[in-house]
């Protein structure tokens, strides 16, 4: 047992909280508490996060908005950053560009510009994420990723408190991946190349079609982290799965889902050890079906054990 002896403070005013519950921060709606926890509003609040971590040799753990997380039922310790409050938009006009803050959602940013009448970033509107996590993993849909719009993107280095800004050839970019993931450094916003001078309404007609698109094929009824594979491409990983006869298995309260095999729902008051164990599963029915290992887009945070 490690004891203590000078256990770490807050300063009235700060945003910096102790033992938050997490589940209801994230899209799966599972996990357990954070030791401590803050969603700072500006970079001021982010730099007095950070400088408290490191006054009191805490770890930090950077979350984003919660969308593609799977946190152990154990919780984290340390100090768990979300990004949700970052959600400074700026449009620029004279060069058709937006940029807009981590926490800002992949679909306000997409109504964003069609109300704008800008095209391109139609496609991104059923993404069930945020602007930082998206950059981190160049997330995509319909041929289209954030690699392609991306004009730069703004990142903190916690460690040093420097600010630099990465232009896509810095980012190392494949698919669903770039060099910024696991690298502990944080999206505090970046900006995008649109398109300018189409009609708003015709825009808007496209994006909502897209998003109609994906509720018809795409289970948003219940808690998921959207898609938990990559494809393995040239194959797809819901092909895959479904293929294996796994559309609709359980364990504890964490299903398959029929409508689309590559999602997993916390359809009965699942655990974080039910979805993680269900996803061990499928990884390992698929690869001895079809020899292939299914790589997780989901990020597992805290400690995990296979069933």
């Amino acid at each position: 047992m490690v004891i203590q002896l000078h256990a770490p403070t807050v300063k009235p005013g700060s945003p910096i909280q102790a033992n938050v519950s997490l589940a209801r921060l994230t899209s799966f709606r599972v996990g357990g508490p954070a030791e401590w926890y803050a969603a700072p509003k500006t970079l001021d609040d982010l730099h007095e996060c950070f400088e408290w971590a490191d006054t009191h040799s805490v770890p930090v753990t950077l979350l984003g908005a919660g969308s593609n997380l799977l946190i152990s039922d154990r919780g984290l310790s340390g100090l768990a950053i979300g990004t949700r409050y970052l959600r400074r938009i700026h449009v620029d006009r004279e060069n058709a560009q937006i940029t807009a803050g981590a926490g800002v959602s992949m679909a306000a940013l997409a109504w964003k510009a069609a109300y704008l009448g800008w095209s391109g970033l139609e496609w991104s509107v059923g993404i069930p994420g945020s602007i930082g996590g998206s950059v981190v993993m160049n997330a995509g849909a319909h041929g289209s990723e954030i690699q392609d719009i991306l004009v730069q993107a703004t990142v903190l280095s916690p460690q040093t408190g420097e600010i630099s800004r990465r232009v896509v050839p810095d980012l190392g970019y494949s698919y669903r991946t770039s060099n910024l993931q696991g690298s502990h450094q944080l999206v505090t916003e970046a900006t995008f190349q649109l398109q300018p001078g189409y009609d708003s309404a015709v825009i808007q007609a496209q994006t909502r079609e897209h998003l109609e698109r994906r509720h018809a094929t795409q289970p948003y009824h219940l808690p998921s982290c959207g898609s938990v594979f990559r494809n393995p491409e040239p194959q797809k990983a819901a092909w895959l799965i479904e293929q294996s006869g796994l559309k609709g298995r359980r364990i504890g309260g964490a299903e398959v889902a029929q409508m689309h095999a590559n999602f997993i729902l916390n359809r009965d008051n699942a655990t974080a050890a039910d979805i993680f164990n269900l996803i061990d599963y499928v990884r390992n029915e698929v690869y001895h079906r079809w020899d292939v290992l299914l790589e997780p887009e989901v990020r597992m945070l805290g400690p995990f054990c296979a069933a």
